[in-house]
């Protein structure tokens, strides 16, 4: 059985081979213009909320889920016992929440703002 050879030889590429080629070729080199030569916004890095905004959504999630939790056991939907435990959980967390609330606005109005002024200084002449 006498099975014929093939022979591998390089064609020319069609003109799709050199339009996929051109493509691949500035994907390419968009990605490393891209990674290389573009620089980050400032924006970008800056953090978008401050410890402080994260409290206060925290504290009002809290809220809310109080307020749920109070007009489904109203509802019916849970027992006394219940509605006792889920509620004595939310005011903890939300008691902790108040306190980190607390320590962050006493630690930005215990910063210093900038220099004294040279008539605090003087005693006040």
């Amino acid at each position: 059985m006498n099975l014929p050879s093939i022979v591998l030889f390089a064609l020319p590429p069609a003109a799709n081979d050199w339009a996929v080629l051109g493509a691949c070729f500035a994907l390419g080199l968009a990605v490393v213009v891209f990674i290389f030569f573009i620089q980050a916004d400032a924006s970008d890095l800056a953090p978008h909320r401050g410890k402080l905004d994260q409290l206060m959504e925290r504290r009002d999630t809290i809220y809310d889920n109080l307020r749920d939790l109070r007009f489904e056991f109203r509802a019916g939907k849970y027992s006394e016992g219940d509605y006792e435990a889920m509620k004595t959980s939310l005011e903890l967390e939300a008691a902790q929440v108040l306190l980190e609330i607390d320590q962050v606005t006493e630690s930005q109005t215990r910063r210093p703002r900038g220099p004294k002024s040279a008539a605090s200084s003087e005693g006040g002449r």
